[in-house]
């Protein structure tokens, strides 16, 4: 019987996959990955591998260039990349996550090629467990504010399928359809309690004020008591265990109050964008 032959060279194309096999201990065998997955694991940018360009926009040359044995990509993928990837005899594994049990099955696919099963059940282990401890908080509360989370702004689209599960989780409404295109007027009209942006690619740089007033949002309840926010890309829209990270900030945004403000979260500021702004009350808890 031949032995199993795992992956010691991977071509990350998705922060996701770089902080996931991080977490597994596996981060030496990443020998070329996205300057996207510095953001997410900085240490992924160590001078140690080659930087490539990300799942839309990498050649199958400049991939094939880093000698890798596996290749991992989010999809739809480029189909003439792939072709030339696998035609090269290197495996491909591509990742198209859209609920928190694609991001489980994902890990656990990850650290299962890669000869770390057990490790991968572990992680996912714990990160239910997490979800679950904050979801069992969130129900000790009588009220469950209305959120709006965006992940981009021009159009507007609801965040992922994903996020709506981790707002529910700590104890809000998510607003909308997730992953679709809405409008201003939409959001106006549903009156978020609460207002999420984490625009993909803008790290912490969502200029609050200037999207509540543009929008002509100022007059919504989660403006007038400044329940506006912006999270980090990284933490709601790298499907990976940095999702715990953003489910500590959505916490914190319905309950700014009762915790101290977990990194990776910023609140708008008090100014001329929100003329009425006042300090939120607690929830009923």
């Amino acid at each position: 019987m031949s032995a199993i032959t795992y992956p010691y060279r991977v071509a990350s194309l998705q922060p996701s996959a770089t902080v996931t096999l991080d977490r597994l201990g596996l981060l030496d065998r990443v020998v070329a990955c996205t300057r996207y997955c510095q953001d997410v694991c900085p240490h992924a940018g160590d001078g140690t591998r080659l930087i490539i360009s990300d799942s839309w926009t990498a050649q199958a040359s400049q991939i094939i260039g880093a000698n890798p044995d596996l290749v991992i990509a989010s999809v739809p993928y480029q189909l003439e990349a792939v072709a030339e990837i696998l035609k090269a005899g290197i495996r491909f594994l591509g990742l198209a996550p859209r609920t928190l049990a694609d991001v489980y099955s994902d890990m656990l696919a990850i650290a299962g090629i890669m000869g770390a099963g057990a490790s991968g059940e572990r992680l996912v282990s714990d990160m239910q467990m997490e979800i679950e401890l904050v979801r069992r908080a969130s129900t000790r509360c009588n009220s469950r504010p209305r959120v709006f989370c965006e992940e981009w702004g021009k159009p507007i689209i609801h965040s992922q399928p994903w996020v709506k599960e981790l707002v529910e989780a700590a104890g809000g409404e998510f607003i909308g359809e997730p992953g679709q295109k809405t409008d201003a007027d939409a959001v106006r009209t549903d009156n978020p309690d609460v207002i999420v942006a984490a625009w993909c690619g803008a790290g912490n740089r969502v200029p609050l004020e200037k999207v509540i007033s543009e929008r002509d949002w100022i007059e919504t309840k989660a403006a007038r008591t400044r329940q506006v926010f912006c999270v980090s890309d990284e933490l709601l829209n790298t499907p990976a265990p940095t999702l715990l990270d953003g489910l500590r900030a959505l916490a914190w945004a319905m309950e700014p109050n009762r915790t101290n403000q977990p990194p990776g979260i910023r609140q708008i500021a008090d100014s001329s964008a929100t003329p009425t702004a006042q300090a939120t009350g607690p929830r009923s808890c």
